[in-house]
């Protein structure tokens, strides 16, 4: 291992790990047992596999007892289940949705797609999540509804947002894509909310293939709205012979359910993992001045998508991002910047969306004041963790950071 008192690699010394960080290996051998089965039944059978199916029903069964009860339908994205989480709320054209500051665009899209106007609140002070003040700062007469998104795995101060949005009379939606296996006040992150879509797609906690999703709710006229506008209208839960709504085909299939099932019950060791991960960098850094482990909310236990570091700039002779490429640069896989802020991006700038009408916008665009956001933004930075990360890799994550920290430290 590199002492921390040589030359930075970045400035031609040699790095702390020249090895490559191990994989991930997501997929294993259970998960192609399960996709052979699937494919070995519709051989024999001479019917090809579909939707909506006995392996379907089962991994859906499976999550809603996962998150502790509730009704829960498979799609074919986390994008689909935010969309279907929308729709379900019924909103009239031009309401406000209150939405995460920073997030994927698959997060905010399908507000706009429903026809309404998302209405960014600003980070707290020291996440990328939303706070209830800055929710409550958003809020306006036209307000309809509140998209929250625990962002790399970290709960929002979800209880006073409740009772905000119980006061208002606003429906909230968890968009809990990042978040599989995240705790707030001794409740599955995504159970605190009247609706809640997670992401399965193959770099999340776990995936039930290259994409899928899950929605969830515990009420069920919300499941019907939302299970309606996932198969084209179809008349789930009615009396009516045919087609009842606008909708789209969302569905997931049997294959992604079967390898869903078996990811699943990876999910709490995966977790555990990464937690244990985080844990240990934490630990092994707590001596150092100018980085710390992100902080998280109060009673709340984070499922580290990705692991956060708060660096103190003032303590240092460089900005965030010249401390994080100097991290990389010794061999830990790392990320500068997180800033995957809608407010930046040209569809919204642009109001890029129904042809040149600007719709559902009512207003031209204009420029979007976050301030928390863009100090999180300066001040933290992402390391690529994973659940098979062994000692060594915890090791050498915490001599980069020593090493960078010694080199640029203020005397």
């Amino acid at each position: 291992m590199t002492k921390s008192d040589e030359k930075l690699a970045i400035s031609g010394g040699s790095a702390v790990r020249s090895k490559p960080f191990p994989p991930r290996r997501l997929f294993g051998a259970e998960e192609k047992a399960a996709a052979v089965e699937v494919f070995d039944e519709s051989i024999a059978t001479g019917e090809a596999f579909g939707y909506g199916g006995k392996r379907e029903q089962a991994y859906e069964k499976e999550f809603a007892e996962h998150l502790g009860g509730g009704l829960a339908k498979a799609v074919n994205s986390g994008t689909s289940a935010v969309l279907a989480a929308i729709a379900a709320l019924e909103l009239e054209p031009g309401s406000e949705v209150v939405c995460p500051p920073i997030t994927d665009p698959g997060g905010i899209m399908p507000i706009v797609m429903m026809n309404c106007i998302p209405v960014l609140a600003d980070t707290n002070e020291s996440s990328f999540n939303a706070g209830p003040e800055q929710v409550a700062a958003a809020i306006t007469e036209r307000t309809r509804a509140i998209v929250v998104a625990p962002i790399l795995g970290e709960p929002l101060d979800m209880e006073p947002i409740m009772k905000l949005a119980r006061e208002k009379g606003l429906p909230v939606v968890e968009d809990a894509a990042q978040a599989h296996g995240a705790v707030y006040h001794s409740r599955p992150v995504g159970t605190h909310g009247d609706i809640a879509a997670f992401s399965t797609m193959f770099g999340k906690h776990y995936a039930s293939g290259g994409q899928g999703g899950i929605f969830f709710t515990r009420n069920e006229d919300l499941f019907w709205k939302a299970r309606r506008f996932m198969d084209r209208g179809k008349p789930f839960g009615t009396d009516e012979p045919n087609n009842v709504r606008l909708g789209l085909n969302l569905n997931t299939d049997e294959l992604s359910a079967a390898i869903g099932s078996v990811q699943l019950k990876k999910l709490p060791w995966i977790v555990e993992r990464r937690q244990a991960v985080a844990a240990a960098v934490a630990e092994g850094i707590k001596s150092l001045q100018s980085v710390t482990l992100g902080k998280i909310v109060p009673d709340a236990q984070s499922s580290y998508w990705f692991m956060r570091l708060t660096v103190d700039t003032d303590k240092l002779t460089v900005d965030k991002d010249a401390f994080a490429e100097a991290v990389g640069a010794e061999g830990i896989p790392s990320s500068a910047s997180y800033r995957h802020i809608p407010a930046e991006h040209v569809w919204f700038r642009r109001q890029n969306t129904f042809g040149s009408s600007g719709y559902p916008w009512t207003t031209p665009a204009g420029p979007v004041e976050l301030p928390n956001c863009e100090a999180v933004a300066a001040r933290n930075f992402l390391i690529h963790l994973h659940e098979n990360w062994t000692d060594q890799e915890i090791a050498d994550t915490v001599a980069a950071l020593a090493k960078v920290e010694k080199a640029f430290l203020k005397s």
